[in-house]
C-alpha cells in the first residue's frame, strides 16, 4: 500500500505520522513497532519514535509506505 499525507507544518513526528496514516492503533503501538526496528526512514531502519519527518520524506512499515508532501 502507497499512501500520501499532507501536512502544514514544517515537520512531524514519526509516531504521530504512523497514527495519522493508520498504520498504528495507538502512540504505544507505534512506539514498540519503531523500537523493534519494524519502521524504515527513506530506506534506512529508524529507532526514534520522535523523529522529525518532513515532505519529501518515506515511511515504510509492514509493506506499507508512506510519503509525506505539502
Amino acid at each position: 500500500m502507497y499512501k500520501e499525507i499532507k501536512i502544514q507544518e514544517e515537520y512531524i513526528k514519526l509516531d504521530q505520522l504512523l497514527k495519522m496514516a493508520d498504520l498504528v492503533q495507538s502512540g504505544g503501538h507505534a512506539k514498540l513497532m519503531i523500537q523493534d526496528g519494524m519502521v524504515k526512514l527513506n530506506g534506512i531502519k529508524e529507532y526514534q519514535r520522535g523523529k522529525k519527518i518532513r515532505v519529501g520524506d518515506v515511511v515504510e512499515i509492514q509493506g506499507n509506505k508512506v510519503k509525506v508532501i505539502e
